[in-house]
């Protein structure tokens, strides 16, 4: 529990047989896990008498019996609770007796004040999985079996309290004997709000690529054979469809790929158990127990080198993405001798995947063959979540499905804040006393379908939530939706936050700390107050405010935006500025335009153009940017030229990493003000490495090694400086384990505190969150202390 109050009945004091009542209250997840049949099933046993009920706190109890047998009850709410169950707080008070002899469950309570938690969509139990394969079961086969330990939540719930009419199950009317279930408080599927069974629930249905029924007799079989066949079948999942594809033909994955235009970016598959992904992946212990808990995320998992999964799933990664079943339909379809399926998102390129057979075939006409359709209607559509395992610690790509919308502590706040997220990777974020509330991942808001999921997940957020925005923080960066969107919003207070201040400002929010810190804030970009390009920082933070004390030397990004997309465009950059410098000796390199376009294996005429328009400074913003370095070097190893996704040039630099390469290139900082990273002096030691034979892996090595070497020093020099013993390290570079592990070690050797990002993703996945605690700090709200 995040806080109890804690309770005891002292038997010196009193008489343990004495009868008393207790009128208690329990807030945290405990509805729809079987919280009240719990409860229910510990009043019989200890011979207590009351009611249970849901409120829109949480769960109301009060119970009545001899002063034993009320502190055993009170003993096992805590140590007896269900799986999917967590109490946060219980406060407890007594009451004068009223003579009750029965325990009973009372409908629901309503009030304006709504404040319990909602579970996240958890994957089949194992007793569930029992019934849907056992043929003497009514539920053999059925796609929707679910009790109080599984199924689906956030997706389908409309509002609080979560009762079965404020979800999209309040349309299927439930049968005698599914509706004995649900009434009966001994059994697991008491007030199971979607439970169904084959003749009252939800249905699975084949459609053709146009969205007519299929006539077959078993749809899922039918699946199958379409997929062992080679087609692409879009199947409805718990948050939207996911497009499915046998994960060993080669071919089917090349088809799917072509048809969603995704050309190289991993592919996320599912097996049926642990052991099948032991035939083709590395599975560590943590990691095992990740896969197989309730939550399911993709968990990203080193290749074996068996040639059993296609390496068009995941080409030119080291890791490949993996999940296990977590709804029946899933189990059914894994069950049937298929090692793996390919198992990724419903959509086009960056678009929200589709959650409805309408929007499906507008959108997925194109890519799907088949679809398998149900008629349960998806409220919210969530992405599945994405986590890797670094040093023994389960770390977030993507917090969606599994995870939301459970809330992250934080201390005691007044006004509701919403925070409206970065432009990359997006979730939004509300607040509620001490809690936190991140959305699922929204995406790249680089579109109207993204924009107006965007905005219905807050709208979302806040029903389930029950809570006001005051205050809404933002990014600086002008331009950007999510901005626009909270400059636009009327009567409330606007709070801007520096995007690498929030990554910074994430961790110390998850620490329960204030500051101040050494933070190294590294991704791609952000809006800097200088006007120009961040993403390198070396910041002294608390939760309030920064200083700027050191960054990544600064190069032009020649063409803008267009740099990103064509990282040869900033090794072109950084090598002219190494020359220019006069770190890169024209007797090794002369960096002539034939000379730069055999190093960057581009035309010689578009190189001339290029540099034509950088050194006039046409379209050629300044950035600091540590993405766009690990771009430059990537370029330059010949890794990775051009890409047709956010981040591949850095991520394949540290696929082919060889890690035996101790060695890293000289370091030179620079202290005329704020620290500078020198670049130019990394920049001319690639090129020569590279010009007498070194291969690329080892050059890649010796590129994480300076940068871990580097930034040491520079948090040694702070320390010296400013005597802090704190080191934060969150942004998107902080994705790549080989630097966050040997960052985290070098500087834990040197005695610093280090803390990073568990929570929440380090990439802007966290940004909500982060602009959440500087917005409290900002307001004075943060009543942090000691915990």
């Amino acid at each position: 529990m995040d806080r109890m109050a804690e309770i005891e009945i002292n038997a010196e004091e009193a008489d343990p047989l004495e009868r008393a009542r207790l009128k208690i209250a329990v807030s945290g997840i405990v509805q729809g896990v079987g919280f009240r049949p719990f409860i229910y099933r510990i009043a019989h046993r200890e011979s207590l008498a009351g009611f249970v009920l849901n409120d829109p706190q949480g769960v109301k109890i009060e119970v009545e019996g001899e002063l034993r047998h009320l502190s055993i009850f009170l003993t096992a709410i805590v140590n007896e609770l269900p799986a999917q169950a967590r109490v946060d707080t219980m406060t407890a008070n007594f009451l004068d007796t009223t003579g009750d002899t029965e325990f009973v469950i009372e409908q629901s309570s309503g009030s304006a004040e709504r404040t319990v938690l909602i579970s996240p969509d958890i994957g089949t139990c194992d007793d569930c999985l029992g019934e849907l394969r056992d043929p003497d079961n009514r539920r053999y086969g059925y796609a929707f079996t679910n009790c109080t330990n599984c199924g689906p939540r956030y997706t389908i719930i409309k509002s609080v309290p979560y009762d079965r009419k404020n979800t999209t199950m309040g349309v299927f009317e439930l049968c005698p004997e599914c509706a004995g279930e649900y009434t009966d408080p001994l059994d697991r599927r008491f007030h199971a709000e979607p439970n169904a069974c084959p003749v009252c629930g939800p249905q699975v249905v084949l459609k053709d690529s146009k969205g007519a029924a299929v006539e077959c007799g078993d749809p899922i079989a039918a699946t199958v054979g379409h997929l062992a066949a080679g087609s692409i079948v879009a199947v409805k999942g718990l948050g939207g469809f996911h497009l499915a594809a046998d994960a060993t033909n080669d071919e089917a994955v090349k088809t799917l790929r072509e048809r969603k235009q995704r050309e190289e970016k991993p592919l996320a598959i599912m097996s049926a158990s642990v052991e099948t992904v032991r035939t083709y992946a590395e599975v560590s212990e943590v990691e095992e127990k990740v896969l197989t808990g309730t939550e399911r995320p993709i968990v990203l998992l080193k290749k074996k080198a068996s040639g059993v999964i296609a390496e068009s799933v995941a080409p030119g990664n080291k890791y490949v993405g993996v999940m296990l079943p977590y709804t029946p339909v899933h189990h059914m379809l894994l069950g049937t001798g298929l090692i793996a399926l390919v198992m990724t998102s419903g959509n086009i390129s960056e678009e929200p995947i589709a959650i409805d057979i309408d929007d499906a075939v507008r959108r997925l006409g194109d890519v799907a063959d088949f679809y398998l359709d149900h008629d349960r209607e998806i409220l919210s559509r969530c992405d599945d979540s994405v986590v890797r395992v670094i040093d023994g610690e389960m770390l977030f790509s993507r917090r969606s499905r599994g995870f939301v919308p459970l809330p992250v502590g934080l201390e005691d706040g007044g006004r509701v804040i919403l925070a409206c997220g970065a432009h990359l990777k997006n979730t939004v974020a509300l607040t509620r006393k001490s809690q936190v509330f991140p959305s699922q991942h929204i995406g790249d808001l680089e579109n109207l379908e993204a924009f107006d999921f965007y905005k219905s997940t807050v709208a979302h957020l806040q029903d389930i939530i029950k809570v006001k925005p005051e205050v809404a923080a933002h990014d600086l960066h002008p331009d950007y939706l999510s901005t626009q969107f909270a400059r636009d919003l009327p009567d409330l207070e606007k709070i801007g936050v520096q995007h690498h201040h929030a990554h910074i400002a994430s961790c110390l929010g998850e620490a329960g700390i204030d500051g101040p810190v050494i933070g190294f804030s590294l991704d791609g970009t952000g809006y800097g107050p200088d006007g120009t390009v961040w993403g390198g920082e070396v910041l002294i933070a608390t939760r309030r405010d920064f200083e700027r004390a050191g960054h990544l030397e600064t190069v032009c990004m020649p063409g803008g935006e267009r740099a990103v997309r064509e990282p040869w465009r900033m090794a072109l950059s950084h090598v002219l500025n190494a020359a220019e410098r006069g770190d890169l000796d024209p007797k090794v390199f002369n960096p002539r335009d034939d000379a730069l376009a055999s190093l960057l294996g581009r035309p010689a005429e578009e190189v001339r153009l290029v540099r034509q328009a950088l050194e006039k400074k046409i379209n050629a913003p300044v950035t600091s940017s540590c993405g766009r370095l690990f771009d430059a070097v990537s370029a330059l190893c010949g890794v990775r030229r051009s890409i047709s996704f956010e981040g591949q040039a850095a991520i394949e630099l540290e696929m082919i990493l060889d890690e035996s390469e101790a060695g890293a290139y000289r370091a030179h900082i620079s202290e005329d003000g704020p620290m500078v990273l020198e670049t130019a002096p990394l920049i001319a030691g690639v090129v020569r490495d590279l010009l007498r034979g070194v291969k690329p892996g080892r050059v890649s090595a010796r590129f994480h090694n300076w940068l871990a070497y580097s930034l040491h020093n520079m948090a040694v020099r702070l320390r010296e400086r400013e005597g802090l013993q704190t080191v934060a390290l969150s942004g998107g570079c902080f994705q790549n384990a080989y630097l966050l592990k040997n960052l985290k070690m070098t500087l834990t050797e040197s005695g610093f505190n280090v803390i990073i990002n568990k929570l929440v993703p380090a990439n802007d996945g966290g940004i909500s969150f982060g602009q959440v605690v500087v917005a409290r700090a900002i307001m004075g709200e943060d009543k942090q202390g000691d915990r």
